[in-house]
Parts: structure tokens; C-alpha cells; sequence
């Protein structure tokens, strides 16, 4: 098993952050020790190797007599000691204090010999001693290390240190910010696969995030419509197929009892409407989205669907613009149909207008009829499956209740709008809203 997959984020965010930070320290404090402090450190080891030098030079050229009071103007002035015992034991300079081996090398470069050194506790302070030419004789000067000062091991272990305890709480503050929303969605998630309907998620934080969140609300608001439709869906299937059952089942004991051609017309009849309806549910349920497109000449298909429909020729009215799309046929075949069965069946026996135009980048395909018209409260309410604004449901003067919510459907799998208002003088428009660019090029 991966290592990736046994921690959380917040462990993988703070341990690449870690990583990272060490690179990008390391990257630093090379280019800056090579680039900036080693060519500092140098010229300074050089100016200070250069007054022990002149300092032990002019000691041993001094009259006994002043070289006391020289010892402590030069302590005084440039924290640097005189004596004539020489460094007590030589050792190498450790990893820890570069810039003495730096003024080691600058002193033997001075003299032209290598150089005895040492470090040496004197009273409770650390020393660096180094035994240096002066006259005829050897001298030993020394400095504390106090006077060194910049401590560049330190400083990048103390850098390192912090800033690692920086990166950590950095990668828990970013974790938890970016989890929290993860967890609600994960919660979410959970409560959908269970059917449960659950609370919308906050759509705030970065962009991402609240995108996120915004399309699974989305998803959601989608889901629970689908399951609200699915429950219209079975219960208005389970009701409408009870009325021919019941009729079959009693016109199935009146034919053991006296045979008779009236009673298999109403059984042919009532077979022929429970297979309508389960027609109807299935269109529903699968849509036409998937049907490749065809080029159409607009003018023809709208005859030809008004020649379809029996009875429709002397009432149907065609208005179209010279149009040739590119579209489904079958569903916009599907959708008409529908369009026209019921502004022949509700427009009261008056002239119905099937009208198409160009505007504004849309191909608008209009049914007009004269009829009663729908309640503006329910002109998105008649798209629902089984709803009807005639209330015996009888299949004959009401229809299935699923002839609009079909089109609805249709019309979403193609990308295309649905409408229905009000018309101007009395009765119902239905506007179907293709796009032009959807639709391919239009001719006039």
C-alpha cells in the first residue's frame, strides 16, 4: 500500500509542505552563503587576520615598557589578547565555526607557514588562540568568540526549525480549511445514496469549492425532483391502468356469460388504451436524446405533421418561414404531435396556427389555437406527468396527463425551450425555441 493512501490530507499537505520548505531552504542558504556570506566572511577574516598580524608585529617592536598599556588599548579597541605562551593544544577546527578556518587561512596565507591554533575556556568565555610570527620570536593572539558574532550554522538550523513549525500549522490551518467543506460534501454524499434528501451545502469559500458545492446542490435539487417525479410517475400509472382492468376484468365475465361483438370492441378498446399509456411512460422515461440529426426543410415537416394527424388538415393553419435545420426529426416530430393533438382536442373546434420564424438566433415553432386557454398559476404546472386541468381523468376528455410532460423532457434532451402564455384575444401559445446554432445553418 501506497504511504499516500495511509495518511490524511492534512498529513500529506503538511509532509509536501515540509519538503518543499527544506528544498527551498536548502536552495537559500546555499545561494546565499556561496553568493553573499562566504565572499563577506572572507574579506572580513582577511581585515581581521591582518590586524593580528600588524598587532602582533608591533608588539614585539615596542619598548617593554609600553606594551602593557598597548595589551589593553588593543583589548579595549578591537577585543583582541597578546601573550607568550603558545596555543595550549592544536586540534582541527569543527564544522561549527567556519569563519575560523576561514582566519586560519587567511593568517597562514600572511605568513607563508601553517599555523598553531587552539580553543581554550578562559574564565567561563571561549577563546580562539593562533601562534603567529613577531620579530625573532613567536606570539599567540587571541579573540573571544564573542567577537565573531554572526553564527551562519545557527542561524539556518534555528531557520529550519521554525520554519517547519510554521509549515506544519500552515498545512493544518490550509487541511482543515479545504477538508471541512470536503467532509459536508462527503456527508452529503452519503445521505443522496441513501435516498435521504439532504441539507444544501453552504455555496462559500474559494472559487472551487463553492463551484463545487453549488453543482452538487444542483445535482440534488435534480435528484430529488427525479424521485418526486418517479412517485407521480408509478402512482399516476397505478391509477389510470386500474380503470380498464376493472373494465376488462368485468368484460372478461360478461363474455363467459353472453359473448357479443360490443364487449371485445371495449376490450380491444380498453387494450389499446393501457398500451397508449405504458407508450407514454416509456417515451417519459428514456427520451429521445440520443437520436443522431438529420437536415429538415422546416415548411415540410410542419405539412406533413398536419397531414399525420387525422382531422387535422381543415383545421391546422401552417405559417412558416423557409427554414432548413438540422435537428432529431424524431423528437421534434414527437413534440409537435403532441402539440397539435391538444390544441385540436382543447381549442374548442376553432382554427389552430402552426407558425415558425427566425428571431433573434432562435427558430420559435408556435401552436396557436382559440381555445379556453390555461390559468396563468398553472402554466408550468401542466408540464408535471399526470397533472390535468380536467379533473375525471378520463382518458377520453383528458388525455394520459403525460402529453406535455413528454415534450417538456424532449425538449430538454435537445437543448431546446418550452413555453406556453396566454394568447392575444383569447386561447393558449405554445412556443418551441430551438437555437440556430444548435440547429445548423438557416436558409431564407
Amino acid at each position: 500500500m501506497r504511504l499516500s493512501s495511509r495518511l490524511s490530507l492534512t498529513q500529506q499537505n503538511a509532509l509536501l509542505l515540509v519538503v518543499f520548505f527544506i528544498a527551498f531552504e536548502a536552495v537559500t542558504a546555499v545561494a546565499t552563503a556561496y553568493f553573499l556570506m562566504l565572499p563577506m566572511a572572507r574579506r572580513s577574516a582577511a581585515d581581521v587576520a591582518g590586524l593580528m598580524s600588524l598587532s602582533a608585529q608591533t608588539w614585539s617592536e615596542l619598548p617593554p615598557a609600553t606594551r602593557p598599556a598597548f595589551e589593553i588599548e588593543l583589548m579595549q579597541a578591537h577585543s583582541l589578547a597578546l601573550r607568550a605562551e603558545p596555543p595550549q593544544s592544536t586540534s582541527a577546527l569543527s564544522w561549527e565555526a567556519p569563519y575560523l578556518k576561514l582566519l586560519v587561512a587567511a593568517l597562514s596565507a600572511r605568513t607563508g607557514e601553517p599555523l598553531a591554533h587552539a580553543r581554550e575556556q578562559i574564565g567561563g568565555e571561549e577563546w580562539f588562540w593562533v601562534s603567529l610570527p613577531a620579530g625573532g620570536g613567536r606570539l599567540s593572539v587571541g579573540l573571544p568568540y564573542t567577537r565573531i558574532g554572526p553564527r551562519p550554522v545557527h542561524a539556518l538550523l534555528v531557520s529550519l526549525a521554525m520554519g517547519v513549525l510554521l509549515t506544519l500549522v500552515a498545512a493544518w490551518w490550509l487541511a482543515r480549511r479545504t477538508t471541512r467543506p470536503l467532509q459536508r460534501l462527503e456527508q452529503a454524499a452519503t445521505s443522496l445514496g441513501r435516498g435521504q434528501t439532504p441539507a444544501h451545502l453552504p455555496e462559500t469559500g474559494p472559487r472551487e469549492i463553492a463551484a463545487l458545492s453549488r453543482r452538487f446542490n444542483e445535482m440534488a435539487r435534480q435528484v430529488e425532483d427525479l424521485l418526486a417525479a418517479r412517485t407521480v410517475l408509478l402512482a399516476g400509472v397505478s391509477h389510470d391502468l386500474r380503470t380498464p382492468l376493472a373494465r376488462l376484468r368485468l368484460a372478461v365475465e360478461m363474455l363467459v356469460r353472453k359473448p357479443g361483438p360490443e364487449l371485445v370492441a371495449q376490450v380491444e378498446g380498453d387494450i389499446e388504451a393501457m398500451d397508449r399509456l405504458i407508450a407514454d411512460v416509456l417515451t417519459l422515461a428514456r427520451g429521445l436524446g440520443h437520436e443522431a440529426v438529420q437536415p429538415v426543410v422546416l415548411p415540410e415537416l410542419l405539412a406533413g405533421r398536419v397531414e399525420a394527424i387525422p382531422g387535422a388538415a381543415d383545421k391546422v393553419q401552417v405559417e412558416s418561414e423557409d427554414l432548413t435545420l438540422e435537428v432529431p426529426v424524431g423528437a421534434l416530430r414527437r413534440i409537435l404531435d403532441n402539440l397539435l393533438e391538444n390544441a385540436l382536442r382543447y381549442g374548442g373546434g376553432q382554427p389552430v396556427i402552426l407558425k415558425a420564424c427566425a428571431d433573434h438566433g432562435c427558430c420559435r415553432i408556435g401552436v396557436l389555437d382559440r381555445g379556453p386557454g390555461i390559468p396563468a398559476d398553472e402554466l408550468e404546472a401542466v408540464f408535471r406527468p399526470f397533472f390535468r386541468l380536467e379533473a375525471s381523468r378520463s382518458v377520453e376528455t383528458g388525455g394520459s396527463g403525460l402529453g406535455l410532460a413528454i415534450v417538456r423532457q424532449l425538449a430538454a434532451a435537445q437543448g431546446w425551450s418550452i413555453a406556453l402564455q396566454a394568447r392575444e384575444g383569447g386561447g393558449l401559445a405554445a412556443w418551441l425555441e430551438i437555437p440556430l446554432q444548435q440547429a445548423g445553418q438557416a436558409h431564407y
